[in-house]
C-alpha cells in the first residue's frame, strides 16, 4: 500500500509540477525614469522592463483626442512557453512624437508603455504619462537697443519670445544665463548676463528659445565689445605668514604635505569647490526684485587688489602657482563693520574654505553679492537686510594675509566686476531704465564713494 501511495505521489508531483510552472507569470514592471513633459518632432524617452521571465513584447501608445495609435517597438527573438528565470531588466530608448505618429498636433496627449511577459500566461505591465505636444518652432527677438559690454563687467537685455517655447535666456559663449517676465511688460523677458573676464571679443553672444523638441531660436541683438587689461602681480610666499593661513583653513592636516604644497592645494583645487559652491547658489536666488538703486561699496576703503588681478606665486624664486584673483579687498581698519551692498536676503553666513567667515546676499534674478574673511558675523541665513546694515566685521580669515573685506558680485554664478553696478548712472542707463523704473533719489552718496573707490584703485595694492 504504501509503495503505491508513493508512486501516486511521485506521479502526481511529475504532473502537476510542470503545470505550475506554466500557469505562474510575473507581471512586468515598467517605468519611465525622467518621463518628458514635453514632446516634440522626435523625443527620446527612456524605458526601464523588470520581469525575471524575459519581455516578449514592448508596444508605445499615444493618445489625442481621443484617437489611439499604438506601436510595437521590442521584441523577444523567441516566444517561450516553458520561461527563462532571471532575465535582467530591459532598457530601451524609443523616440516619440509627430515623426512617429503623424496625426499628432499640439496640445496635450498620453503616453502608454505596455510589456508582455515572455512565458505561458503573459501578464501585461503598463506605465503612463501625460505629455504637452510641441511642434510648431520657437521664436525670439531681441530689443533694439545698444549693448556696450566690458570685458568682465555685465549687461541686460530684453527679448520677446514666441512660438513654442520652454527656455529662454542668454548665450554668452558656453555660459547661459536664465530669463524672467519683465515687469509691467507682458510677453517680454529679460536677462542679466555677465561678459566672464577670461573670455575674448568675438564671443558669440545671443538671445535663444528653445524647446525640448530640440528646437532653438536664435536672436542677435547689437553690442559693443570693450577688452580690458587686468593687472598681474608677483606674491613671494615668504611674505605670507603660511603656518597661520594654511593651519588655520586645514587645522587637522588633511591637506597632506609641506606647508608649501598644502598652500597650493589650497590656492587652486579648494579655490575651485569654493567657487562652484558660490556659483550653485545661483539655484536659490529669488525671481524678484530685492535691491534698490545703486550698490554701496564700503566707503573711505582702500583699494588694494582689483577683480581678475592676475596673481603669481613663487617660493624661493620659483613660480608654484598662479591664480585670478575675482574681487576687491577693501580695507579700512582692523574689524571694520561691513555694510550690506544692498537689500537681500541671506543665502550664506559661514566658512568657506579660502574665503574664510563668508557671507553670500541674494539681490534677486541672479544677482548676488560675496563677502569674505571676515572676523565675525552680525546675521544669519534667511536674514532679510537693507542696504547699509551691518554684515559683520573685516578680518583675516580663509586665504587673507591681513585685515580686509574681500567683495565680489556674481550674476547666475559668474563673478563681475563690481565697479559698474557702484556706478548710479551706469545703473540707470544700463539697467532701471530698460525696466522702466526710476533710480531713488538718494544716489549721489553712492555716487561720490563709487568715484572714490575708482580714484583709490591706483593706490598701493597688498593681498
Amino acid at each position: 500500500m504504501k509503495a503505491i501511495v508513493t508512486v501516486a505521489s511521485i506521479v502526481l508531483v511529475l504532473c502537476v509540477a510542470p503545470l505550475i510552472y506554466l500557469v505562474v507569470s510575473d507581471e512586468p514592471v515598467v517605468s519611465v525614469p525622467a518621463a518628458p513633459k514635453v514632446i516634440g518632432f522626435e523625443t527620446p524617452v527612456k524605458i526601464r522592463i523588470e520581469n525575471s521571465h524575459g519581455t516578449r513584447w514592448v508596444t508605445l501608445a499615444v493618445t489625442q483626442d481621443g484617437k489611439t495609435t499604438e506601436t510595437r517597438v521590442a521584441q523577444a527573438k523567441e516566444q517561450t512557453i516553458f520561461p527563462a528565470r532571471n532575465v535582467p531588466p530591459m532598457d530601451l530608448t524609443v523616440k516619440v512624437g509627430k515623426n512617429t505618429t503623424p496625426t499628432l498636433h499640439d496640445g496635450k496627449a498620453r503616453v502608454t508603455v505596455s510589456a508582455v511577459a515572455n512565458d505561458f500566461r503573459g501578464k501585461t505591465g503598463t506605465a503612463s504619462f501625460d505629455v504637452d505636444v510641441m511642434t510648431e518652432a520657437p521664436r525670439v527677438s531681441a530689443d533694439g537697443a545698444q549693448h556696450y559690454i566690458n570685458q568682465g563687467g555685465s549687461e541686460m537685455v530684453t527679448f520677446t519670445p514666441g512660438g513654442a517655447w520652454t527656455e529662454a535666456g542668454v548665450k554668452v559663449g558656453d555660459q547661459t544665463f536664465r530669463s524672467f517676465p519683465l515687469p509691467n511688460h507682458p510677453g517680454q523677458y529679460f536677462s542679466l548676463f555677465a561678459f566672464s573676464w577670461q573670455l575674448s571679443g568675438d564671443t558669440p553672444v545671443y538671445v535663444y528659445a528653445t524647446n525640448p523638441s530640440g528646437a532653438i531660436a536664435r536672436g542677435d541683438f547689437w553690442h559693443k565689445f570693450f577688452p580690458k587689461k587686468f593687472r598681474a602681480s608677483t606674491i613671494p610666499l615668504e611674505t605670507m605668514n603660511l603656518e597661520r593661513v594654511v593651519n588655520q583653513i586645514d587645522p587637522n592636516g588633511k591637506i597632506k604635505g609641506d606647508l608649501v604644497q598644502r598652500f597650493v592645494i589650497i590656492n587652486s583645487e579648494m579655490r575651485k569647490v569654493n567657487n562652484k559652491f558660490l556659483a550653485d547658489l545661483r539655484l536659490q536666488s529669488e525671481p524678484r526684485f530685492l535691491w534698490t538703486g545703486a550698490f554701496l561699496p564700503m566707503v573711505d576703503s582702500t583699494v588694494e587688489s582689483r577683480f581678475a588681478d592676475d596673481r603669481t606665486y613663487t617660493w624661493q624664486g620659483k613660480k608654484v602657482d598662479q591664480q585670478t584673483h575675482l574681487g576687491f579687498d577693501l580695507a579700512k581698519v582692523a574689524h571694520s563693520p561691513i555694510p550690506a551692498s544692498n537689500d537681500g536676503k541671506v543665502l550664506f553666513a559661514d566658512n568657506l574654505g579660502i574665503y574664510g567667515n563668508c557671507v553670500v546676499v541674494d539681490h534677486g534674478f541672479g544677482l548676488q553679492t560675496v563677502y569674505g574673511h571676515m572676523s565675525e558675523f552680525a546675521v544669519k541665513k534667511g536674514d532679510v537686510v537693507k542696504k547699509g546694515q551691518t554684515l559683520g566685521k573685516t578680518g583675516a580669515t580663509g586665504l587673507a594675509g591681513g585685515d580686509h573685506l574681500h567683495f565680489t558680485m556674481l550674476i547666475d554664478g559668474v563673478q563681475i566686476n563690481p565697479v559698474e553696478w557702484w556706478d548710479p548712472h551706469w545703473l540707470k542707463d544700463r539697467i532701471l531704465s530698460r525696466m522702466g523704473v526710476d533710480a531713488p533719489a538718494d544716489e549721489a552718496p553712492v555716487a561720490r564713494a563709487s568715484a572714490a573707490h575708482k580714484k583709490a584703485a591706483g593706490k598701493k595694492r597688498r593681498r
